[in-house]
């Protein structure tokens, strides 16, 4: 435990001297262990672990362009992303790990105690095993405080889900070197340091008890909308939707093409798959090679936020993506690439951009740069914001919006699939920034 975050930012540090990092580019046709299937084209681990990338083609989608064709990140088992609580002196901490991933943009992020593919932790790889997994996947060996699968992001992973789980623990255990335990007021404050939390940590503290959290107030007070109100939304929409997606050899993908080692769009939008070597000297195994989804640009994921008598609310959509596993889920106010709808002048920008992007100072109640997964993908940022618009009457609730009490939002994620991973980042933000 730390006594002040400066004891925290040198422990960190520390860590990052001593983990011997290197991440190197690499060509996709010459990766060690992967292969770009002569036929399809797609690309595969030797070992038939870990993922697969292949085409996948979207057609019928309510979204601002309704076809397109792209490649995604097929993983079809589900990961465990863990955290341990503790009380020590009658305060809650959370043990977090010093993690190194190939895609973080300053090496080094605050993982949870486990964050672990199926792949990692059966050890496809043949190396260590993962530390404290036993107190996740052994039942009776503490008190669950949240336990749902997850989505990940639909836009670039097909139908992924990871296993989110808080398990509180009463017993002494070693706490290993990357490891550290945090109090609940020290993980708010992390987070409102740019690329420090990592993505897999924001989700699974979504699921923590709203009493806990330092934004506690947020989550109070009457909903005056009930819960039916806010499913019948939600599966009306999901009912209407006539989102649908194929799978696609990846050299059949149109608008995309193998050039110079990676995999990228004719005009260089979107995103890129790259090839990656990495050395890491404190990980399972010291040494591997990868695929990575690298975006072209920043992201910006909003959620508007209004009080009605006291309580606070927020504008969340009904929003489908390519991989999303039921297709539809809860969304942010606003989740975008601003530069993905810059060269289309005949297609509106998304709903309530402008409102974020101009919101005077005094109404934003955080705004933060966090980096997504790192295991998967290559320095993707999104910049998160809240912004109060309780006194601007311009907001209107349009359909496929709904105001829902924050409160009511943070209950329905606890049962896992309804809130998507980029609302539940938000929705950590709520609660810990106070």
């Amino acid at each position: 435990m730390f006594t002040d975050l400066a004891e925290f930012h040198r422990w960190l540090a520390e860590r990052h001297e001593k983990g011997e990092y290197r991440v190197t580019p690499a060509p996709l046709d010459r990766l060690d262990g992967w292969s770009l299937d002569p036929v399809t084209g797609d690309l595969r681990h030797d070992s038939g672990g870990f993922f697969t990338v292949h085409g996948l083609e979207v057609t019928g989608s309510q979204r601002e362009v309704s076809h397109w064709q792209q490649p995604v990140i097929d993983q079809p088992e589900h990961g465990v992303l863990g955290i341990l609580v503790k009380e020590f002196h009658g305060v809650p901490h959370c043990l977090l790990q010093a993690k190194m991933e190939p895609g973080n943009i300053n090496t080094l992020q605050l993982s949870p105690t486990v964050q672990a593919t199926r792949s990692n932790y059966t050890r496809v790889h043949r190396g260590r095993a993962v530390p404290y997994l036993e107190l996740f996947i052994t039942r009776g060996r503490g008190r669950p405080l949240a336990d749902a699968l997850q989505s990940e992001q639909g836009s670039w992973f097909l139908a992924k889900r990871n296993r989110n789980i808080i398990v509180q623990i009463d017993e002494d255990i070693p706490v290993l070197e990357d490891f550290c335990w945090l109090s609940i007021d020290q993980i708010g404050r992390l987070l409102t340091v740019h690329d420090l939390v990592n993505m897999d940590t924001r989700t699974v503290l979504s699921h923590l008890p709203p009493a806990l959290l330092p934004g506690a107030g947020r989550f109070r007070g009457p909903a005056p909308r009930p819960l039916p109100e806010l499913l019948n939304w939600l599966t009306h929409h999901k009912t209407a939707d006539r989102t649908e997606r194929r799978s696609l050899p990846l050299a059949k993908t149109e608008g995309w093409r193998l050039t110079d080692g990676e995999l990228r769009h004719d005009h260089d939008r979107y995103f890129r798959i790259v090839g990656v070597d990495v050395r890491a000297g404190n990980r399972e195994v010291t040494g591997w090679s990868q695929p990575m989804l690298a975006p072209r640009g920043e992201g910006v994921i909003a959620f508007l936020v209004r009080h009605v008598d006291g309580v606070a609310h927020v504008l969340v959509q009904a929003r489908a993506e390519a991989g999303t596993p039921d297709c539809l889920e809860i969304a942010p106010t606003v989740q975008c690439n601003p530069a993905n709808h810059a060269h289309q002048p005949g297609v509106r920008r998304p709903r309530y951009l402008d409102t974020v992007l101009d919101a005077p100072r005094d109404r934003v109640l955080f705004d933060v740069v966090h980096s997504e997964e790192g295991g998967r993908f290559h320095h993707a940022r999104n910049r998160y914001l809240a912004v109060d618009v309780t006194d601007d009457p311009t907001v209107t609730e349009v359909d496929g919006f709904h105001w829902t009490a924050c409160g009511r939002l943070a209950e329905v994620n606890q049962y896992g699939g309804l809130l998507n991973v980029e609302a539940r980042n938000l929705l950590t933000c709520l609660g810990f920034v106070a």
